[in-house]
């Protein structure tokens, strides 16, 4: 009996013993928390900050990207259909020949549906239309110079409706009356040029399918009426120039001019035609890119089947062959036509957005990891400066037996509950302010990382803070030396590492690394800086020492013992200000290369074009304060007068140096064609005629000593041969000049130029291709406006003109999506940087500030007054404040120039060249006025409490 209950006895012991001790550690938990809470506060805003911004972030950075995304998607519909399908329908498989085109067109909606899924929901039906080859005007014959071939090619387009004006008759019928021949709408111009009017008829004879024909087929049209085209923004006119003003150019066989004209049918008029034995017209139908939510996620997705399309349409809808040209039949609906041929032009639009879009993450990305860089810093120090305060309840701890797991534990034990109850916080709120339906989503992956680093730092320092020292023994003198080495080896690998990002960086492009390179920059400067920064000090110690008064001397003295210990706090700050100064000079640099792209873009205050050579009207521009120049492209081929090779399709363009210098005055492009071609106008000689003319340097590699030759217009029965002279080549400079921007912007890139006068326009020989661009500049006042210089430019050029100012270009980049993202990611990183290095540099004041006040408690003791105690606390601070002002700003200034060969900012900006590094200094004054500020505010709240301390805490602190 007395055995049993002994034992019971014990047992009661162990669980009351297991219980209070339970109880002892839950108790001590809360007491801890209590005593921390404000430093555990700090660490809770830090997570909350940092995974809201995880689940915030990505959603707003994929709103922008979806944004820009969707401009660019807009703006190239407006000028072309971006997808399009078109097939040629087989009219002879009956007898009599017949076509039903109105059902036709209709059905291209089932082709769209043929995507299937999410794909075919992206994609609407715009609509189809249908275009004829030229056919031979055989009667009546045009009015006016002889023509050798009249040629005039019909199509259906009822897109063209709201674009053009019927000035006498009407549009055509889409259902023409029965026994009337097909009707056809032309301009003023070409009615013209044609000798008709609404009433009269065209006899035309259309190309014979050889395999199916013996004969050329006729047909006879009636005009239903003659249009004048109306001047739109939308590019609808710059794929259809001929619809509203025909053209003449040299036939390519046995000489003469052709004139070219192109009209507008009704819907039935292919009906009519296929029963008068024409073959059938080219198709096609259009398809519209609609992508809401989503865009670049949705236009990922479409790439895909897009790529497919073509093959699988075909594979689907082709069977057999036609028995007449041997090609693939298809059937769309009920009518059998050709293989369907998929244009599609939303997929390289899309690989080049993905370019830009992958540069523009990669700056982002130094920002976020800067910002990433910062917060870990912060948490560091709010970490140190917990473990500061219970220095010595963790000493009393570990006096009394209480092992290094168990005060790691008892740390973690308070700081994990609120780190993940601030995750789970920071993330909701990030949810619900994230925008929804955007590309961008939530990274719970980043969030996860961000609170798990700060609860293991603090785990990591509590570890080193309470863990078992070896104790010091006959080896206690050489230990200084394995910590020196350490640092040394810590260092070199550092720059180490440095060095070889920006290497990498620099010859591999942009990646994933460009974040983490600057960073690795920053790191290298403070350390670098912590070098540097004793020697300094000790010199002002030395100097501060031989003058007179104790004030400098202490001052500089403390800062020489705290610069060791100031290593975070510097890093911190010249990360923060690194950033912020890297930052604005990006968006400076954007924000001034904007200005210059929209130069580019607008070549003056404004710039209209059109296709085909068009001499302006005369007199437009006089009296109104509006100065003009114009400029002819024409592609030509020359030969090379040295070697005789031929060099096709050089863009040729003529000016008037006269007129572009007084548009462009302070133009070096506009002084060198000055001094170059101005010269007496071209004189024949033999048959031949020299002109002045500058080239590109690609030009002149083909053709490295002499000039150019090129057939030149014939002047009566003797033909000319037009000699071009070289006599400069255009430097890249030059070949940037805002000039030569909106006529670039007609030339494939890598074709070769030549500029030359305007006087030997009467010797090129007229071509069916070609465009004129007019340059317009105001003279800057309110009369010369906007809508003043589109009214003069449509005056000079006609409706057809698509006019473009530089105000409103200057709008169109600055409101692109990119830009706006980076903008707001800098800005809100800049921000929240500057806001977390403040709170560290605040908590580095606060660990260091025992130390500061016994140095001036000491000293006000022995006399020292409250205004030499405040310049003492200045003097402390001060150093910190300058090094990490002069580091943070060499960070800034100069990293981006280590990084200039990655950064390219011309997606950004629209200009042809990358634009120059801007620094903004003003942003930089402030910034470094606000680290000075933070100095003074610092010192004098040391010295406002060090003046209300009483004698007994003075004594104390001694």
């Amino acid at each position: 009996m007395s055995r049993k209950a002994g034992d019971t006895r014990k047992e009661r012991t162990a669980t009351r013993s297991a219980q209070t001790g339970a109880a002892m550690t839950l108790r001590l938990i809360r007491r801890e928390t209590r005593g921390d809470l404000p430093l555990l506060a700090c660490l809770a805003v830090l997570v909350v900050v940092l995974t809201a911004l995880c689940a915030w972030a990505p959603a707003m950075a994929g709103r922008q990207e979806d944004r820009a995304l969707r401009q660019r998607i807009d703006a190239a519909q407006a000028q072309a259909p971006l997808i399009t399908i078109t097939t040629v329908p087989e009219v002879f498989l009956s007898d009599p020949p017949s076509l039903h085109m109105a059902a036709l067109l209709g059905d291209g909606r089932t082709l769209a549906g043929r995507l299937g899924g999410s794909a075919a929901r992206d994609l609407a039906f715009a609509g189809g239309s249908y275009d004829y080859n030229q056919a031979v005007v055989d009667a009546p014959s045009p009015p006016g110079p002889p023509v050798s071939s009249t040629r005039l090619a019909i199509s259906n387009l009822p897109d063209a409706a709201a674009h053009l004006r019927y000035v006498s008759g009407r549009a055509p019928a889409d259902h023409t009356p029965s026994g009337t021949p097909p009707q056809v709408g032309l301009s003023q111009a070409t009615a013209q040029a044609l000798g008709v009017g609404v009433g009269s008829r065209l006899d035309l004879e259309f190309a014979k399918l050889p395999t199916a024909q013996l004969t050329d087929p006729r047909a006879t049209l009636v005009v239903s009426g003659v249009y004048r085209a109306a001047s739109g923004s939308d590019g609808f006119w710059s794929g259809h120039a001929a619809l509203a003003q025909p053209l003449r150019y040299p036939a390519q066989k046995g000489g003469g001019t052709v004139l070219a004209a192109r009209g507008l049918v009704g819907t039935d008029a292919a009906d009519l035609l296929a029963h008068a034995g024409v073959s059938g017209p080219m198709v096609t139908w259009r398809l519209r890119a609609d992508l809401r939510g989503a865009a670049l996620d949705r236009a990922r997705d479409l790439a895909g089947p897009l790529s497919e399309y073509s093959a699988d349409l075909n594979v689907a809808l082709c069977q057999g062959a036609d028995p007449y040209t041997g090609d693939a039949s298809c059937q769309v609906g009920d009518h059998a036509t050709g293989s369907l041929l998929v244009t599609d032009n939303l997929t390289p639009l899309l690989g080049t957005f993905t370019t830009q879009d992958h540069q523009a993450r990669a700056l982002a990305s130094f920002a976020v990891d800067s910002l990433a860089a910062v917060a870990l810093a912060t948490t560091a120090v709010a970490v140190r400066l917990l473990l500061r305060r219970r220095r010595a309840q963790l000493g009393l701890q570990r006096a009394r037996g209480a092992s290094t797991a168990r005060l790691v534990l008892l740390r973690s034990a308070v700081a994990w509950p609120v780190v993940l109850l601030a995750a789970l916080l920071g993330w909701a709120a990030g949810g619900q302010l994230a925008p929804a339906g955007t590309s961008g989503s939530a990274q719970p992956v980043a969030a996860a990382a961000a609170a798990v680093t700060v609860a293991l730092t603090l785990s990591v320092m509590t570890w080193l803070a309470v863990r078992e020292r070896p104790r010091p023994g006959r080896l206690r003198r050489s230990r200084r030396t394995p910590a020196g080495g350490r640092r040394i080896v810590m260092e070199l690998t550092v720059l180490l590492a440095a060095a070889a990002g920006v290497v990498a960086l620099r010859s591999q492009g942009p990646d994933g690394i460009l974040g983490a390179v600057p960073v690795l920059v920053a790191l290298a400067a403070v350390l670098v800086l912590l070098r540097i920064y004793p020697l300094v000090l000790r010199l002002l110690l030395g100097r501060t020492r031989r003058s007179r008064g104790a004030v400098g001397v202490v001052g500089m003295a403390r800062a020489s013992q705290d610069a060791p210990a100031t290593g975070l706090a510097l890093f911190v700050l010249v990360l923060t200000l690194g950033t912020a100064v890297f930052g604005g000079l990006v968006q400076r640099t954007v924000g001034d290369g904007l200005a210059t792209g929209a130069t580019w873009s607008a070549g003056a205050d404004a710039a209209a074009t059109v296709d085909g050579i068009t001499a302006p009207a005369p007199g437009t521009p006089a009296g109104t304060g509006i100065r003009t120049a114009v400029q002819h492209l024409r592609p030509l081929d020359l030969v090379g007068q040295a070697d005789g090779a031929a060099i096709s399709a050089v863009a040729v363009i003529t000016v008037d140096p006269r007129q572009l210098a007084a548009v462009t005055p302070k133009s070096p492009l506009a002084a060198t064609l000055l001094a170059a071609l101005s010269a007496p106008p071209p004189a024949q000689a033999g048959g031949s005629v020299r002109v002045p003319s500058v080239i590109s340097p690609d030009l002149r590699a083909s053709e490295r000593t002499g000039g150019f030759t090129a057939t030149g217009a014939s002047h009566g029965d003797r033909p000319v041969s037009l000699l071009l002279d070289p006599v400069r080549t255009l430097s890249t400079a030059e070949l940037h000049d805002p000039l030569l921007g909106p006529v670039t912007a007609r030339i494939r890139a890598g074709t070769p130029i030549l500029i030359t006068t305007a006087a030997a326009e009467r010797l090129i020989p007229q071509q069916s291709s070609g465009s004129t661009v007019l340059l317009l500049r105001g003279d800057g006042s309110a009369a010369t406006g906007d809508a003043a210089l589109r009214s003069a430019a449509v005056q000079a050029l006609g409706p057809l003109a698509q006019v473009r100012t530089r105000s409103q270009a200057l709008a169109t980049l600055r409101d692109d999506g990119l830009v706006r993202g980076l903008r707001s990611v800098y800005v809100t990183s800049s921000a929240l940087a500057a806001l977390a290095g403040l709170l560290a540099v605040a908590m580095e004041l606060i660990l260091t500030y025992d130390e500061r006040s016994r140095t001036t408690s000491l000293l006000r003791t022995l006399g020292l007054g409250g205004r030499q105690a405040g310049a003492v606390h200045f003097l402390q601070l001060l150093p910190l404040a300058v090094a990490s002002a002069v580091g943070g700003t060499l960070l800034g200034v100069l990293e981006p120039r280590l990084l200039a060969g990655t950064m390219d900012l011309r997606q950004f900006t629209g200009g042809p060249a990358q634009p120059a590094l801007r620094t903004d200094y003003s942003l930089t004054l402030a910034l470094v006025g606000g680290v000075a500020l933070v100095v003074f505010a610092a010192a004098a709240t040391e010295t406002v409490l060090a003046r209300r301390r009483r004698l007994g805490a003075v004594l104390r602190l001694m």
